[in-house]
């Protein structure tokens, strides 16, 4: 009736709209930290997520498509199906992650100078560094985002909120952590992709433990 179903819908739409609150602040933390570091860091930051948009709206694309895909098999109690899935997802967002992680490395500087003035050099220099760090890796937020997929089709978003609270809090807390460090700027940007891989291990580690559980 319209009760279950409203109930339905906020079970569901609540974590989401959580998720999606707690990565906005996550990314208002993250430049907070990136703004006591200087001009020249807060630009380059700046411009450099931009080009981030090449690998993130493909993924996002990606995570709309797993998420249909497995949850209209979910509904239908088609659990090889979903596997078969995942496999596939799996290796297409690898092949693709890998392929715009070795074009975005290999023309950093050619990418930030169309949102730069190429004559800014030190800020070209900020945005191509953070490229070079956070582009190599762009294979983890491609599973990430996977995952994100898969537990809100399978009914578990809130398995999708501990994964984006897992990262960003990881992400924001070795920033502020790294930037005191000898390693400066550069702590904040390695603070990224060691957040993804986190969240990936706590995600695929978590589907792997159910699959056994629902095995034995």
């Amino acid at each position: 009736d319209l009760k279950d179903a409203v109930v339905l819908h906020l079970k569901t739409g609540f974590p989401m709209g959580f998720q999606m609150s707690v990565m906005c602040i996550g990314q208002l933390a993250m430049q907070a930290v990136v703004n006591g570091l200087g001009t020249a860091a807060v630009a380059g930051y700046t411009a450099a997520s931009k080009a981030d948009q090449l690998s993130v709206l493909v993924n996002n694309a990606m995570m709309t498509a797993i998420s249909n895909y497995v949850a209209q098999n979910y509904g239908a109690n088609q659990p090889e199906r979903i596997r078969k899935g995942i496999r596939s997802a799996a290796a297409t967002s690898a092949v693709f992650c890998i392929c715009i992680s070795v074009l975005v490395c290999l023309f950093a500087a050619p990418l930030i100078q169309i949102f730069m003035d190429p004559s800014q050099t030190g800020i070209v220099a900020a945005g191509v560094h953070y490229l070079h760090i956070e582009g190599a890796c762009y294979l983890g937020i491609g599973m990430l985002f996977l995952l994100y997929g898969y537990y809100r089709a399978v009914n578990q978003p809130g398995m999708s909120v501990i994964l984006t609270i897992a990262s960003l809090g990881t992400r924001v807390a070795l920033a502020y952590l790294l930037s005191a460090t000898p390693l400066g700027v550069t702590g904040i940007w390695l603070s990224v992709p060691i957040g993804w891989a986190l969240a990936d291990a706590i995600g695929i580690g978590y589907y792997f433990k159910n699959k056994k559980t629902k095995a034995a």
